[in-house]
């Protein structure tokens, strides 16, 4: 589950709680689930389009794209620039969050024993990155040395936070979600509260 606030202003909240036909479920603010038609507007959140699992949001002047499942996302801010991720822990003790790589739909699961950013050469290659390109490196597993790729990502966006060139490492290794390591979370200010880890962005 995942929250963020703009600096200097509180957010609307938007979910996507599912889809009707070809109708969003919205969810603003907490709200009872509305149905609203692409075109149609909810407590200024205005449906651009809906695909699938997903619909394409605005307030604002600002776009969002919602899946259905994933958590609220922030609308506005006097700011326009979000500066929070909140975090929960799941039942495994873990924390996950769905996030984007190069504007390209992963899953994270945070890991602050990792340098960087750690994905696979599968999860690299569904998510555009030409990761040959990068500096070729040895990796230590417990099998013994692999070789993977070192490289730079363009971006990296957890709910509303983004930031660029990210270091990141590709492996050939099978791996079930894509690793938030220390390139991304050094970026932050980060607070353990019980079960809830809170990421400032530093400026």
């Amino acid at each position: 589950m995942l929250a963020w606030l703009p600096a200097g202003a509180q957010a609307e909240s938007v979910a996507l709680a599912g889809m009707l036909g070809s109708k969003a479920l919205l969810v603003v603010n907490g709200s009872a689930p509305k149905t609203v038609a692409a075109g149609e507007t909810h407590q200024g959140v205005k449906v651009i389009s809906t695909s699938g699992d997903q619909a394409v949001i605005e307030q604002s002047g600002k776009r969002q794209t919602l899946r259905v499942g994933e958590a609220p996302v922030s609308m506005g801010g006097a700011s326009g620039r979000a500066s929070r991720i909140v975090l929960t822990e799941s039942s495994g003790g873990h924390f996950m969050t769905p996030g984007q790589i190069n504007g390209r739909a992963v899953q994270f699961m945070v890991d602050t024993g990792a340098t960087g950013i750690a994905m696979s050469m599968h999860d690299a290659e569904r998510a555009g990155i030409h990761y040959k390109n990068g500096q070729a490196v040895q990796i230590s597993t417990a099998n013994g040395t692999i070789q993977g790729f070192r490289l730079k990502l363009d971006s990296v966006r957890v709910g509303d936070v983004e930031v660029y060139a990210v270091d990141a490492v590709v492996t050939p290794q099978p791996m079930p979600f894509v690793l938030l390591g220390n390139s991304f979370l050094s970026r932050f200010q980060m607070k353990r509260d019980n079960n809830l880890m809170t990421l400032d962005k530093r400026y």
